[in-house]
C-alpha cells in the first residue's frame, strides 16, 4: 500500500501511484530472491503445476535450471511473451533473464549476486508501474549479505518505496480472513517508539483508510488501532506513547469521519472474537501481528 495525497473523510484528491490491472488473466512478475535460498526451489515447484493466473518469473534462467536438475524436476525455459494466457506445459515457465555475477551454489550466499537480486526486483517493479504487469510476488532475499556487498537495504517495503517515489508506504499482511497494517517498516526494536510520530501515524491511517476503501472495497472501514506499550501503556504507567500521540492522532481524524477504535492493548486483541469487529487492525511493532497474520493465513 503506496501513498499518494489521500481521499476520504478530511482528504484531499490525490492520484494513485499504482495503475489497475489491465488484464483479464492478472499477469504476476515473480522475483526468485536470493539465488542460493529457497525462491529457486519455489519457482520451480510452481512449474509443475497449472497456475491460477499467468506467472513470470524474473531471474536468472541458467540459475533455474540448475536448480531443476539437483532437484529433479522437470523445467523449460520459455521467453515472456506478454500474452495474456499461455497453454500450461508441466516444468515450462516463463522466464525474464536477469544476469548474475557469479556461478551460484544453493546454501553458500555470494554478495557479488546481490546487484542481480535488486536487478529482479526493478524489473518487477518497473513492470507494474508500465502496466506490464498486474501485481508482483517477491521470493525471500538476504539482507544481510546485501548489506554486506555495501548496498544499502533494509527490505523490499522500502525498496519499493523508493523506486515509487511514494511519499509514505504502509505494510498490510493478509491472509486467512485477517488484515492487519504495521505502523513501522524495518527498525530495530529499540528504534519503534521513535517512529511513532503524529506525522507518520496519520498518514498511515488515511493511506490504510483510503486503501481499504478503494483496492479492498470496505465501504467503510472499521479500524482497530493497537497499542504500542504493554496494556496500551496502563494510562502512562508504561509508557506515554498512547496518551502524547496515538490517541490525539485517533480522536482527530474520528472528527472526520474514520471509524478508529484504539488505542487497544495488542495483548488481547488478536482474538478472533474481538477482531470480527473490524475490518482492519493498525499494529505498532512488528512481530508480534506478523505472526498473528502469517497464522492465520496457514
Amino acid at each position: 500500500m503506496q501513498g499518494s495525497p489521500p481521499r476520504g473523510p478530511g482528504e484531499k484528491p490525490g492520484t494513485s501511484i499504482i495503475h489497475p490491472p489491465t488484464h483479464e488473466t492478472p499477469v504476476i512478475a515473480l522475483t526468485a530472491g536470493e539465488p542460493a535460498g529457497i525462491g529457486p526451489d519455489l519457482c520451480v515447484l510452481l512449474a509443475q503445476q497449472p497456475p491460477a493466473e499467468k506467472l513470470v518469473v524474473i531471474a536468472n534462467a541458467g540459475m533455474l535450471e540448475q536448480r531443476a536438475r539437483q532437484l529433479g524436476l522437470a523445467w523449460r525455459t520459455l521467453p515472456f511473451d506478454g500474452a495474456r494466457k499461455s497453454a500450461f506445459v508441466p516444468g515450462a515457465m516463463e522466464v525474464i533473464d536477469v544476469p548474475l555475477a557469479a556461478a551460484v551454489i544453493a546454501g553458500q550466499l555470494d554478495r557479488a549476486n546481490s546487484r542481480g537480486v535488486l536487478q529482479t526486483l526493478e524489473v518487477a517493479i518497473d513492470g507494474c508501474m508500465s502496466g506490464r504487469f498486474d501485481a508482483m510476488v517477491t521470493a525471500p532475499v538476504h539482507k544481510g549479505i546485501i548489506n554486506d556487498a555495501g548496498i544499502a537495504f533494509t527490505g523490499h517495503t522500502e525498496f519499493l518505496a523508493a523506486r515509487t517515489h511514494a511519499p509514505h508506504v504502509v505494510m498490510m499482511l493478509v491472509g486467512g480472513g485477517l488484515r492487519v497494517a504495521l505502523a513501522t517498516t524495518h527498525f530495530a526494536v529499540k528504534d519503534i517508539a521513535q517512529q511513532i510520530t503524529a506525522s507518520s501515524l496519520e498518514q498511515t491511517l488515511r493511506v490504510l483508510h483510503r486503501d481499504l476503501i478503494t483496492r479492498f472495497g470496505v465501504g467503510s472501514p472499521r479500524i482497530a488501532v493497537a497499542g504500542l506499550n504493554p496494556h496500551a501503556g496502563e494510562s502512562g504507567h508504561l509508557g506515554r506513547e498512547e496518551i502524547d500521540v496515538i490517541i490525539p492522532v485517533v480522536e482527530s481524524l474520528r472528527q472526520e469521519g474514520m471509524q478508529l477504535t484504539g488505542p487497544l492493548p495488542a495483548d488481547t486483541l488478536f482474538n478472533p472474537e474481538r477482531l470480527r469487529n473490524f475490518d482492519c487492525v493498525l499494529a505498532m511493532p512488528r512481530p508480534r501481528p506478523r505472526l498473528t497474520a502469517r497464522s492465520a493465513a496457514a
